[in-house]
């Protein structure tokens, strides 16, 4: 009985915590994070999936505790987490998650979680397809910064310039 305590406990600790608040509508959470950005200098980072989904919150929880990568996106993002479930989703607000998809580049193709860069403008940057930067069982460090790296708001202006 002790070990089967202990095994439950151990195992209660590795789930990463949920982030996905399934009661937020999608589009306000975008428009309240693009006006952060706008006044911070920053762009959007969406982290499109949900709770349901093992990786998305593997992600998450990857983002928020390598203190390089939290580094590199506080400096640089307003990173939200916008909840979509598949299957919820085409009974329940359908029109309110098409608009949101749409708004977002329709980007499930790509598989959860998906990462979405928005401009201060609400203009899709980039679309990441997460699984480019798995390694293993989890994320790997590099292949996270140089995506972070690529789409920062100083990296994009200077595409546009030609540099």
């Amino acid at each position: 009985m002790l070990a089967l305590s202990m095994f439950m406990l151990a195992n209660a600790q590795v789930q990463p915590k949920k982030v996905y608040d399934e009661t937020l509508n999608p589009l306000e959470q975008l428009d309240d994070a693009l006006l952060k950005a706008k006044n911070e200098g920053k762009f959007v980072m969406v982290q499109l999936g949900g709770n349901w989904c093992p990786w998305c919150l593997l992600l998450a929880d990857y983002v928020a505790n390598d203190s390089v990568v939290n580094k590199k996106m506080n400096e640089n993002y307003v990173y939200i987490h916008v909840n979509y479930h598949p299957r919820k989703s085409k009974i329940e607000n359908a029109e309110l998650t098409h608009s949101m998809l749409k708004r977002v580049g329709n980007p499930v193709r790509f598989g959860f979680p998906v990462m979405i860069v928005l401009d201060e403008q609400g203009a899709v940057v980039h679309i990441q397809d997460t699984a480019l930067l798995e390694e293993g069982k989890g994320y790997n460090q590099k292949k996270v910064l140089d995506f972070l790296n690529n789409w920062t708001p100083q990296a994009v202006i200077k595409a546009k310039k030609g540099e």
